[in-house]
């Protein structure tokens, strides 16, 4: 039995051998990571980066005058919504100023997230509105009272702009009652 044997023949010269490590000293030191993608990291990390400093900037709050103090605002006002509130308008009666809940205190209007009735919802929503527009106006200040806050931690004050409460305004146009220490019915 002859066995046919194949010829040797040798790799080509421009192809290296798939199993042979290349020890040839390079020319060029490679870069690192970051030295070659820097211009992807940035376009990723610069947005988060700056949405965390807005957010941190616009959520610090401010201190609002305590008992006896008084301090003049003119910010505008837009109706709450979502989880991070730091100047808006809840319903008639509560707003956040600069990251700090606050409760009007001489007024009780109706409610508009659990009302007891259609009707005490659509007034709650007016009155909502009202004191968003009221409160854009212009310049306001908040009064302290007796309290500085009440049992739901909201700093208790009273709106005023030259010396008028805004709430006795909301009172006189039948969005609200003066706050006597009680809620009623609006049904």
């Amino acid at each position: 039995m002859t066995r046919s044997r194949r010829p040797f023949r040798a790799p080509p010269l421009n192809k290296r051998p798939v199993n042979v490590l290349n020890f040839e000293p390079s020319s060029r030191k490679r870069k690192a990571w970051w030295e070659e993608n820097w211009p992807y990291g940035a376009l990723v990390f610069a947005p988060i980066i700056g949405i965390a400093v807005a957010w941190l900037w616009q959520t610090s709050p401010t201190e609002i005058p305590p008992a006896g103090g008084s301090e003049q605002y003119e910010v505008a006002f837009s109706r709450c919504s979502g989880p991070i509130r730091v100047t808006c308008v809840v319903d008639g009666d509560t707003i956040w100023l600069k990251g700090q809940k606050i409760r009007i205190a001489d007024i009780n209007t109706p409610e508009v997230s659990s009302p007891d009735c259609p009707a005490e919802r659509a007034l709650g929503e007016r009155a909502t509105s009202r004191l968003t527009a009221l409160l854009n106006k212009g310049g306001f200040r908040l009064r302290a009272i007796d309290r500085d806050e009440d049992r739901y931690g909201r700093k208790l004050r009273i709106i005023t702009r030259n010396g008028q409460s805004l709430g006795s305004i909301l009172v006189n146009e039948g969005l609200a009652e003066n706050w006597t220490g009680s809620r009623r019915s609006w049904c």
